[in-house]
Parts: structure tokens; sequence; C-alpha cells
């Protein structure tokens, strides 16, 4: 049996989370059209009868601007330790060079995304050349993670670079993250499709209580930390109108995915400069 693990890397917004959605075949990953969805290292888990894959979802690669961020890329890099083979995922009109050269003890797989918004694919060719002149980089694959589009192919050579030996997780789970982690992730996701600007960048989800009860909803209490008194006023709206609007979508997602019905309760508070403070970045769950 093939089995271990494979690092997701590269910069904002390149489709990252998309592909692990897309390979488990359910969405345990936030994702939204704006750059830094993605805040922690998340593990999901692909298993068959004859593998298993672990993939750790990172972190979009950026220069920092702030604590969080330093944070987020510094979780990025470290994934990289222990793994058996990384995955460099790229846009395909440019060429990355800073993340393969920091990749220098595991095999690279350079997965080029988004050929679906590509109308010339002959244009790939010169793309891919250049990357098998990168003496870590020992395989290319063009992809469509939203379309799925080559990630078989890709999911086969990931296999190719995985060592034998036995299953690291039970074979009925997808990730090692429980249901509180995942419903945060749902609020802070919806957060990102609801505000524009610099709101969604400015909050942290917190699940407060997280109550399953024999009949009845279970209820989940979810504070939303915010940076700024200014913003508060924003993720309200005329009143609460906003708010309820976020709480409306973002039930409907979680209870999809918890499979139970949920009464969720969303409060709103403020942590003035939280994102450049490590013991608030801490208590708020982010660490490296």
């Amino acid at each position: 049996m093939k089995s271990g693990f494979c690092t997701i890397l590269g910069r904002t917004n390149v489709g990252k989370s998309t592909l692990l959605n897309r390979v488990l075949g359910k969405k345990i990953c936030a994702v939204s059209r704006k750059p830094q969805t993605t805040r922690h290292r998340i593990l999901g888990i692909l298993t068959d009868e004859n593998s298993q894959i672990s993939f750790l979802d990172t972190p979009g690669i950026m220069k920092p601007a702030y604590e969080l961020q330093r944070i987020m890329v510094k979780t990025a890099f470290l994934s990289i330790e222990g793994a058996d083979v990384a995955v460099v995922i790229v846009e395909p009109d440019t060429i990355e060079n800073e993340i393969i050269k920091k990749v220098d003890n595991i095999p690279i797989i350079v997965a080029i995304n988004k050929i679906d918004l590509i109308e010339n694919r002959d244009s790939l060719q010169v793309l891919i050349h250049e990357y098998y002149e990168k003496e870590t980089v020992k395989a290319i694959c063009p992809i469509s993670a939203l379309t799925g589009e080559g990630v078989n192919e890709l999911i086969e050579k990931i296999l190719s670079f995985l060592p034998e030996g036995e299953p690291f997780y039970p074979e009925d789970i997808l990730s090692d993250r429980d249901e509180r982690f995942f419903c945060s992730e749902i609020i802070r996701e919806k957060i990102f499709e609801t505000y524009g600007k610099e709101i969604p960048y400015s909050a942290a989800v917190v699940i407060d209580e997280f109550i399953e009860r024999e009949k009845g909803k279970t209820y989940i209490k979810a504070i939303l930390y915010l940076d700024k008194e200014s913003a508060k006023g924003i993720i309200i709206g005329n009143k609460g109108k906003k708010l309820k609007d976020l709480g409306s979508q973002a039930r409907k997602e979680i209870e999809f995915f918890i499979q139970k019905p949920v009464y969720l309760d969303l409060w709103v508070r403020v942590r003035k400069g939280w994102r450049k403070k490590r013991s608030d970045i801490r208590q708020f769950g982010y660490s490296s």
C-alpha cells in the first residue's frame, strides 16, 4: 500500500483549497475569489484500498505586511517538513522560482492550474519546458481544480513518489480537524463572500460554544472578532440586517456539512489590532 504526505504550496488565490476540495470530493477548505482566504494548515486525507494520501493545504505565499501574515507564510513552509512530495500550484502565465527554491529536500510536482481559462494550450509547452529545467521539479501536470481536468493524473503522479507503508489515519476520516473548526471556517468564508475590502481580513471567528442536543437543534455560538471599532457597524449593518444575512448563509452550509439542524448565534466583538499581536493571534488559533 502507498501511504505518505503531500504538501500543497502556492501563491495566494492560485487554487490550492479548490484542488483539495476537488480531490476529496467534499468541501473542507474555505474558498473565495479574494486572496488569503486560507489561514491555517489543513489536513485532508484521501484513502482507497491501495493507498492513502495525506494532503496538507497551506496558506498562500505572499510578502507579509503584519504578524498574522508572517505566521501564515511560516506555517506554509513548515508544512514541507516530513512531507514526501510537494505540489506547487502555479498559474499559466507565470514562472514560480521563489517557492521552488525553498523546497530543496523533496520532489516537486508543478501543477499548472486554471487551464480551463486558456484558449490556446500550445502556449503551455514553453512553460512546461522551463519548469523541467529546474532540478527539483520531477513532474508537471496541467490541471483545472475547478472542473477536475487533469486532477486524476496529478493524483497518480503524487502516488508515484509515496513510499510503501501502512496508512497513518483511519480510512473513514477526511481530516484531523473537528466540527468546531470547520464551522468557524464556513462562517469566515461567508464573511469573505459578503463583505468587501478590508473587512474579511480583519475578522477572526472563534466557536465559543458547540452544544449537540439529542432533541432539537445543535447550538453554536460564534464570536466574530474585528480589529477596528469602525468595522463592527459594517458587519452588523442597518438594524442588524447584514449580520442576519451572514448568519443565514453560514447556518445553511453548516447544516449541510454536519447533517444536523443548527441554531447559529453570532456575536461581534472588537479586539483592536489583533492581527499584529502574537498573543491574540495564538488565542484565535493561528500559530506556526
